[in-house]
């Protein structure tokens, strides 16, 4: 079985190779990033939630904190059957590089849950959410851990997560030392959400890709792209792509996937699932739909021939096995840790262009630390302006990027961990936390 977490630690071994280098103290260095191969702590232990059914079910639930240098921890929990310890840790190690790369005060985190909300009734879920903050709850709070949503977790549940923190730092406190709403974000508008948080994540990797089209050269009419995945990443990542005149030519979601030259219209395909249809058996009725084409499978979609190649399901769907067959000439990673170690080499022989998921997918962070910014002024942005402030910070990260990758003539995910670990090596230099 992959292993997440040992990937994340021969990604930081690359990188620390190159930067070594750069310090006149290399011991102090080797510290450092032997420091940042583990998190800082570990949160685990068993929930208890009493279904409706009257019998009590335990499940484990997970929190990693990687690294806090520059600033609190960050990142999403995610409920899920498939969850592990070394996924949780490989992700929050992941969220301190995202972090970094863009620039925003956080370090890294993440959460997780094994479960499938999908078996759970509405009053269960509301009870496994409520249950896991409780857990958490002495080990966040606005300027410790931050939290927010992941793989099938969403604003309702961090509503119910927010004010079960609210209830037991009362509790602990007599009184608020800080305003817990701070304390998560990814949360409802009516409860400090920040507008324009839903297609953060997408439109940021929309906003990478028109920087490297103009480096590549690539006009939109003639760039095709192919997703795998078709939740509110994939989605909006394609809303917005097609809006700009790309040529979608292949989607899927977990059940299937399609593939048509002639190009699809991603709130086509969208109305087609929301009529109960599947992307890859369009049978919804729904007037005029254009979305017929090949029914293919999801390891089809990752091999087709196209310009660009947007993985944004789960991690470790490129890996070795598929990785000679990619024929697309940029992978561009919306999910976290969609190309494993082993592949990546095989991709940059084959002179196939990786943005690296921290750098690509870093757009969701990003609004969560305007969400938290506002949350903490208690004043709040219309939309335009959080989305003009993510395009600044998304723009500055790629071109800095994209420097370190043609100065060092390295591959781009390279590049990306140079830039991100570099800063979080000289925050711990600079507080002397090694």
């Amino acid at each position: 079985m992959n292993n997440p977490h040992k990937n994340s630690i021969k990604q930081l071994e690359k990188v620390a190779e190159i930067l070594r280098e750069q310090y006149d103290d290399k011991q102090l260095f080797d510290k450092a990033v032997e420091k940042l191969k583990s998190p800082d702590r570990i949160i685990e232990g068993t929930i208890r939630v009493k279904m409706d059914s009257g019998k009590t079910v335990a499940f484990k639930a997970f929190r990693s904190q990687h690294n806090n240098a520059a600033g609190p921890y960050k990142g999403g929990i995610r409920f899920h059957q498939d969850v592990t310890k070394e996924e949780v840790m490989a992700l929050s190690t992941w969220m301190t590089w995202k972090c970094s790369v863009t620039g925003i005060p956080y370090g890294g985190a993440k959460g997780g849950v094994i479960v499938d909300p999908k078996k759970l009734s509405m009053s269960e879920l509301e009870k496994l959410s409520r249950a896991y903050a409780k857990m958490i709850a002495p080990y966040i709070g606005p300027w410790m851990d931050v939290p927010a949503p992941d793989v099938n977790t969403t604003g309702q549940i961090m509503a119910w997560m927010v004010d079960e923190y609210e209830k037991t730092a009362l509790k602990r406190y007599k009184t608020y030392i800080e305003n817990p709403i701070a304390t998560f974000t990814g949360k409802p508008l009516l409860l400090g959400g920040s507008k324009g948080r839903m297609e953060a994540t997408g439109l940021g990797g929309f906003h990478i890709l028109e920087q490297l089209a103009k480096k590549l050269k690539m006009t939109p009419k003639n760039t095709t792209v192919a997703i795998q995945g078709f939740g509110n990443v994939g989605y909006w990542f394609a809303y917005y792509v097609y809006k700009a005149g790309y040529k979608i030519v292949g989607l899927s979601d977990s059940k299937g996937a399609i593939y048509n030259l002639k190009g699809l219209d991603p709130q086509k395909v969208l109305a087609c699932k929301q009529a109960g249809s599947t992307i890859g058996n369009c049978s919804c009725g729904v007037k005029g739909c254009s979305n017929k084409g090949t029914k293919i499978t999801n390891s089809q979609l990752l091999e087709l021939k196209v310009d660009i190649l947007a993985p944004a399901a789960l991690e470790n769907v490129i890996n070795a096995q598929n990785a000679k067959s990619i024929k697309a000439k940029v992978v561009l990673e919306l999910a976290n840790g969609p190309t494993t170690p082993e592949a990546d080499e095989i991709l940059f022989k084959n002179k196939v262009i990786v943005i690296p998921d921290i750098l690509a997918n870093s757009g969701g962070v990003t609004v969560s630390y305007f969400e938290w910014a506002q949350n903490l002024q208690g004043y709040y942005w219309e939309k335009d302006l959080v989305l003009s402030r993510l395009k600044g910070l998304m723009d500055d990260a790629f071109f800095r990027m994209w420097q370190l990758k043609t100065q060092h003539k390295v591959s781009a995910r390279i590049a990306t961990y140079m830039s991100a670990v570099k800063k979080v090596v000289d925050i711990m230099i600079l507080r002397g936390s090694i």
